[in-house]
């Protein structure tokens, strides 16, 4: 039978040694160091994080605006086609009753319009602007100033600072 080796090596013993004043305060000033560094990392990502939440906002609003702006864009026709069919001449009963359904609807879609902040361009009279109006024609009219807005052919219309149609104009020279 093989004996069995034992050995009783025992570890060598490190004798605990007290750091002096000066390691003590080089840890110290590691640890306030280190402190100071994720202080500062945790601003940045703070502030970080708050210009993405800000910059996310302006970005569902312009989506929300711009979305709104090529509804309306769409429906600016259907607009148009009740207003040619207000300035017909109403000369029976029963088209006074269409005609009087017409102008309910055009009054509605109008509601529904200033509701959601669109807003027609004011241009007959006005001088002309080439971001709100789109010369279509131009007169020489002695009665009117240059460059002002004589006769209005389509509305055009802005939803906050975006124009979502010019106004189709003639302007005097």
């Amino acid at each position: 039978m093989a004996k069995k080796k034992t050995t009783t090596e025992q570890p060598d013993v490190v004798e605990n040694e007290i750091p002096t004043i000066e390691e003590q305060a080089e840890v110290i000033t590691e640890a306030k160091k280190d402190e100071t560094d994720w202080q500062d990392k945790y601003l940045r990502l703070m502030a970080e994080f708050d210009n993405y939440k800000k910059r996310t906002q302006r970005e569902k609003e312009k989506l929300y605006n711009d979305a709104m702006a090529d509804a309306f864009e769409k429906m600016l026709p259907v607009l148009d086609t009740f207003q040619r069919a207000l300035a017909t001449e109403v000369t029976t009963d029963e088209a006074k009753g269409v005609y009087d359904g017409v102008v309910a609807i055009n009054k509605q879609f109008e509601e529904i319009m200033t509701q959601a902040g669109v807003k027609k361009i004011e241009a007959v009279g006005n001088e002309f602007d080439p971001l709100l109006h789109n010369a279509v024609m131009h007169i020489e009219d002695e009665n009117v100033g240059t460059n002002i807005v004589v006769e209005e052919f389509a509305a055009g219309y802005t939803l906050g600072d975006r124009v979502i149609r010019h106004s189709m104009v003639k302007v005097a020279n």
